[in-house]
């Protein structure tokens, strides 16, 4: 996309571009964001696998449901102001965009802070509410102190970098999420082992990162033509917070029901030792770079969807969709069938030294790769269904792979199969979410249809 453009050249890129090349354009920058993100997520489980310990790597994956519980208030905020300002720019509103971001933003600051004080404060007992056995407990009570001073900044960094990629200015948030990335890179080895520190270190290389990113990110608002953050212009009154709500719904159930999936998953793999739940937590941070593409590829669609919706061009939606699906499904097969045939290296990478680990996650990455690629249709259905405002359906569809399907499949299958049950239970999650998804979305694709011929 053009660096430098005005409101109204934007509604043209955006309304007018051929769809294949806007697409890509869009969705280059977020894809790199999320495999940038996933990369960094993967750092604090790979230096942290090094120190040779189940224990603190457990530790990890005891504190993920933690960070999805942040992340899916900070999506939440920054998905739905970024759905509305994406549609009002479309219909040429720019004053209304510029006070929902700045309500967004300074929300999940103040919300940030809150956490921060919450988890400073009750970490002990917290980190046993997310699953973590007595061994692993000192490892994650270290990881969440050092962890919650970066929480506002880990907030409103998603935020900002969301309604940056709502204005079609991915690109942007993409400098400020890589510069992060690198220097949390950087610090892990620097903090865990030079300075000794442990998973203390990883978790303040994280904080640190994303103070770096929430600087740069607040610099890129005033760049590019993109809608500057003003505090004057906060602006908490009904209307704004329910299209946030309306709009970020969706996202919250996502996230939130990730949290509560990965407690459950860590409880039910608890049963059978530090190690079952360190290769979970592994098998779940590589199927998360694994999905990461696709997702940031949705992620480009979005800003397309919330654009020509708003300018009532029905036809470049249906159109956009379909490209995304049948793209991102080649991807997926592709990227499954390299996980499944280099399962046991993938997994060793990140705790070679205990092969119980390694025996655990192999089986469970071949598992959850044999049907991933049902992800593509079930993520480019959601991202549609919120951006347009059709926040019962996506709440649904959001709510339903990690929550509705998932929760009960690791609790139940693990009664039935034991371990095993664990090892099933997101690939059933996937082919039941993927299954709810076909009659929610085609349903809107006809309204669409009808809409474009009327």
């Amino acid at each position: 996309m053009p660096k430098q453009m005005t409101a109204e050249q934007k509604l043209v890129y955006m309304t007018e571009t051929p769809l294949h090349r806007l697409v890509i354009a869009l969705a280059v920058p977020t894809i790199i964001s999320m495999l940038i993100t996933a990369f960094y997520n993967m750092a604090d489980t790979y230096f942290v696998g090094l120190i040779g310990s189940a224990s603190a790597s457990g530790a990890v994956g005891v504190i993920f449901p933690l960070m999805s519980i942040m992340q899916a208030i900070a999506f939440m905020l920054g998905h739905g102001s970024g759905n509305y300002m994406s549609r009002v720019l479309g219909a040429g509103n720019t004053e209304e965009a510029r006070r929902m971001a700045s309500t967004g933003f300074v929300l999940s600051f103040l919300v940030g802070v809150a956490i921060m004080i919450i988890g400073l404060l009750f970490a002990e007992p917290l980190v046993y509410l997310l699953g973590s056995t007595s061994t692993i407990a000192p490892y994650a009570q270290d990881y969440v102190r050092y962890l919650m001073p970066g929480v506002p900044f880990l907030m409103s960094s998603i935020v900002i970098n969301n309604q940056l990629r709502f204005q079609g200015s991915a690109f942007y948030g993409m400098i400020g999420i890589t510069f992060g990335s690198l220097l949390n890179v950087a610090l892990d080895p620097l903090l865990i082992f030079t300075l000794n520190m442990g998973v203390a270190g990883a978790a303040l290389a994280t904080s640190l990162s994303q103070a770096v990113s929430f600087v740069i990110l607040l610099m890129m608002t005033r760049k590019g033509g993109n809608i500057r953050i003003n505090l004057r212009l906060f602006s908490p009154n009904g209307h704004f917070l329910s299209h946030i709500v309306r709009g970020g719904i969706p996202s919250l159930a996502r996230q939130g029901l990730n949290s509560l999936s990965s407690v459950c998953l860590n409880l039910a793999a608890g049963g059978y030792g530090d190690a079952a739940i360190a290769a979970m937590s592994i098998v779940g941070r590589i199927m998360m770079m694994t999905v990461s593409a696709i997702i940031g590829f949705g992620q480009g669609f979005q800003p397309i969807c919330g654009f020509n919706y708003g300018a009532k061009l029905y036809g470049r939606v249906r159109k956009a969709f379909w490209f995304c699906v049948k793209l991102s499904f080649c991807v997926l097969v592709v990227l499954g069938a390299f996980a499944i045939a280099l399962a046991p290296q993938i997994v060793s990478l990140f705790l070679a030294a205990d092969p119980e680990v390694q025996r655990i996650g192999t089986l469970a990455l071949r598992l959850q790769c044999c049907f991933v690629p049902l992800f593509s249709f079930t993520c480019m259905s959601n991202m549609m269904l919120q951006t347009m405002g059709i926040a019962g359906k996506a709440t649904l569809l959001a709510a339903s792979r990690q929550g509705l399907f998932f929760i009960p499949a690791v609790l139940g299958l693990e009664k039935i199969f034991g371990l095993l049950g664990v090892q099933m239970a997101q690939p059933v999650a996937d082919v039941l979410s993927f299954l709810l998804a076909i009659p929610l979305t085609m349903g809107v694709l006809r309204e669409l249809k009808e809409k474009e011929k009327n």
